[in-house]
């Protein structure tokens, strides 16, 4: 992302990885604001000629349609939030200590050194959204090139033909479960009334995708950020009920290394941000990590602290289209740091912290490896 300075501290003109032009917006105050503003959507009343953040068919350009859409957002979140209600977190919670349990049994078994993102960080979230959906296990390393593709953000044609395999392995599964329906959620999709084939398939596809792919990358993040902050790790050694709020600090301070360069939104009216005027069909960037860092909002942004207690950080978003899965990413969090630090009191980076790779082929970002020991 290349940008050129129009305000200070607020709005400042763009140039996305793709060469198109956009407005990204950097402080806490006003992406939060933008987050919840209903002139700006994700869809474009002329997709052809909007700009675009990448090449990825999924997120790089506008999404859905742009007369239907506050009322195809509000059906869609309507669907899909009982199942990410309370109760079902609350009987899905053993489950998730189980799975991180057998997870870290196989990492002590196969003993140091190893790599903390393929051991842990990659398998946890997908064995967790599996369950969580319906989806087989065993079919995980094919789903998982499947949405690594959708999520290409510099090839177009494989960002496509990833979404489409998603798509008929979802519509797959729903015919599956039409016949032989199960406790989950793909099941319970296809038993509600006015749910077609079409729509469960793609509502699944869409959580099988954001489901597992941010908590990887967070839990990686995280898991290096407090090893590089070694007085951050013990003092959740030394007092463990640190640790939601040492989530909701790794969740603000991790950068993802991603490759858009903000939460893409497209203007649905002329409007002014501060000063500055906004035309409607303009791409509006919401930088979230920039936010997140905000020195007004947040003192001393750059160090982690597990202790902080200041504002609410905006990596789940904010207002209406706040994530549906942020309370199962903090519990998949939560049980992750609760059971790492205390079974591998001594684990340590085995490179330098400067040499960690974040990728920006994907969404998503996040790491290329975590090489720990113990």
């Amino acid at each position: 992302m290349t940008s050129t300075q129009v305000k200070r501290g607020t709005v400042r003109r763009a140039r996305t990885p793709v060469g198109h032009e956009a407005w990204l917006v950097t402080d806490y105050a006003h992406v939060r604001r933008l987050l919840d503003d209903d002139r700006l959507g994700r869809s474009h009343p002329d997709p052809d000629t909007a700009a675009r953040t990448g090449e990825s068919a999924l997120f790089g350009g506008p999404l859905g349609n742009f007369e239907t859409e506050v009322a195809d957002h509000a059906r869609m979140r309507t669907l899909l939030q009982p199942h990410f209600s309370p109760g079902h977190l609350r009987a899905l919670a053993p489950r998730v200590e189980a799975l991180t349990t057998g997870l870290l049994n196989e990492l002590a078994e196969h003993g140091p050194p190893a790599d903390l993102h393929a051991r842990l960080a990659l398998p946890l979230p997908i064995l967790v959204i599996c369950e969580l959906l319906g989806v087989p296990y065993s079919d995980r390393d094919q789903f998982r090139v499947w949405a690594e593709d959708a999520g290409n953000v510099r090839d177009h044609a494989r960002s496509e033909r990833g979404l489409a395999a998603l798509f008929d392995y979802g519509s797959g599964l729903v015919e599956h479960k039409r016949a032989h329906p199960g406790d989950d959620v793909i099941s319970r999709l296809c038993a509600t009334d006015g749910v077609s084939d079409i729509d469960a398939a793609t509502m699944s596809m869409f959580l099988l995708f954001a489901g597992h792919e941010t908590t990887v990358v967070q839990i990686g993040l995280g898991a290096a950020l407090l090893l590089t902050n070694r007085d951050q790790w013990l003092a959740l050694l030394d007092n463990p009920a640190l640790i939601p709020n040492a989530v909701e600090e790794l969740l603000r301070a991790a950068a993802t290394g991603g490759g858009v360069g903000g939460i893409p939104r497209y203007a649905r009216t002329d409007f002014d941000i501060d000063g500055v005027t906004v035309r409607a069909g303009d791409l509006v960037l919401l930088d979230i990590g920039s936010a997140n860092h905000d020195p007004v909002a947040f003192a001393d942004p750059q160090r982690p602290d597990v202790a902080r207690k200041e504002a609410a950080h905006l990596s789940f978003g904010y207002g209406a289209r706040y994530c549906m899965g942020a309370p199962l990413a903090r519990l998949e969090l939560k049980t992750v740091f609760g059971q790492l630090i205390p079974r591998f009191p001594s684990m340590h980076l085995t490179v330098d912290p400067a040499t960690l790779h974040t990728r920006s082929d994907v969404l998503a970002g996040g790491l290329v490896e975590l090489p720990v020991s113990w």
